[in-house]
């Protein structure tokens, strides 16, 4: 099968973030039984070197520069404003467009060269014309729910612009709802975007497909280090990953620093905003950047907490710690869509949403080694039955090809 897959957030090395992870192992898997031609545009920090390793996963790389207003500017955001508030189109969506990638997909739709098409997230449907997908199959993989994501910061007070949200809200809403009707097929990640896909539409064919882990980059660890080291991972420009680190570092850090004076907390994750650099001011905290090997990092922590409290979809943040072996500690925010804790299950993480139930888990875990053995166990083997990516892809693949 032709599939033209579009996403304008460069995908590639599979480790600069969440998009970056989802859409290049999905389309390393389609790749091995279909001609892909991926449409991407390139940001400053890509190489050469990184654009001919991508060309050697697909049949045809397209790759575009980024857009030229990189700047952004009063002018620019109160025009993308105004935009969204006639047209429906978000900033965020309006910013990434590209005349040139438009011109590129509309001619290459029109020449009937491919059978299908998949928007890798939902930022690239603004390319997408309603009338083909009687002409070709369409697929949106929506990574996260926008609206729900929004609306999820307003609730938890983790919005940066609480004003300019809630003028989105509806608007966001909105725009959902009517960009669902270009597609033959709708992805999501969790059963709660499913939910509020549905909501926008009943009769919408969604499929759930999770994301994976590369257990080759993620082995299990060997040995059981002990000690009182915790570690946060993620991309630390990333709103949510900020307000995370931030919080726990802040306000459950500390109490446990009092009850195990050697605690440490190690922040790993790509671009760290200032806000989480001045955390290293604290005792006891590390924040590294960008590091070669998060695996190696993971292995060497006695918990990871993923303490978010906004965000919507699976955490590959989490499942790349649970496929390490590493205890996990995690807001309901962090564990979604993972059968972590539910009566009928194995225990393969502890939940904790506020600061004491952090300290109360965390403190079990750091006193009582058959229990991190329990759940290093149990959350090993559950990445290893249903959260590899070739699970996830062969389900994409039905989604495109047998039109689930």
């Amino acid at each position: 099968m032709k599939i033209l897959m579009l996403s304008s957030t460069f995908p590639y090395p599979p480790t600069r973030g969440g998009t970056q992870v989802r859409t290049f192992n999905l389309l390393k898997y389609l790749s091995q039984n279909h001609k892909i031609t991926l449409v991407t545009q390139r940001v400053r920090d890509i190489t050469e070197a990184e654009i001919e390793q991508l060309r050697e996963c697909v049949e045809e790389l397209v790759v575009f520069p980024p857009p030229t207003d990189t700047q952004g500017g009063i002018v620019s955001k109160i025009k993308r404003f105004g935009q969204f508030w006639v047209e429906g189109t978000p900033p965020n969506v309006s910013y990434i467009y590209s005349a040139n990638i438009q011109k590129w997909v509309d001619e290459a739709v029109g020449t009937g060269r491919f059978e299908a098409l998949t928007c890798e997230h939902s930022v690239n449907e603004i390319y997408v014309r309603p009338q083909w997908k009687k002409q070709l199959r369409t697929v949106v993989n929506i990574h996260s729910s926008v609206y729900q994501t929004c609306k999820n910061q307003l609730e938890t007070g983790t919005s940066q612009n609480q004003l300019r949200d809630r003028l989105y809200l509806p608007l966001l809403r909105r725009y959902e709802r009517g960009f669902l009707s270009k597609f033959n097929s709708v992805v999501v990640t969790t059963p709660e975007d499913k939910e509020q896909i549905l909501g926008f539409n009943p009769n919408l064919p969604v499929n759930v497909i999770s994301n994976g882990v590369d257990l080759e980059s993620f082995p299990n660890r060997q040995t059981d280090p002990g000690g009182h080291r915790i570690i946060i991972t993620g991309g630390m420009d990333y709103i949510v990953n900020i307000d995370a680190a931030c919080f726990f570092a802040v306000e459950v850090l500390p109490i446990l620093q009092q009850k195990y004076p050697d605690t440490t907390l190690t922040v790993v994750g790509s671009k760290p905003a200032p806000e989480v650099l001045a955390l290293a001011k604290r005792p006891g905290i590390t924040v590294t950047g960008r590091v070669p090997s998060m695996a190696e990092y993971l292995h060497q922590a006695t918990v990871c907490v993923v303490p978010m409290r906004a965000g919507f979809g699976i955490k590959n943040k989490t499942l790349e710690a649970m496929a390490t072996g590493v205890p996990v500690v995690g807001s309901d925010r962090g564990l979604e869509g993972i059968e972590a804790d539910s009566t009928n299950v194995p225990l393969r993480a502890l939940r904790a949403n506020r600061v004491e139930e952090y300290v109360e888990a965390i403190a079990r875990l750091f006193e009582d080694p058959q229990l991190r053995e329990q759940l290093s166990t149990n959350a090993r083997s559950l990445i290893e039955q249903q959260y590899t990516w070739e699970s996830a892809g062969k389900s994409y693949e039905e989604a495109i090809v047998g039109g689930g």
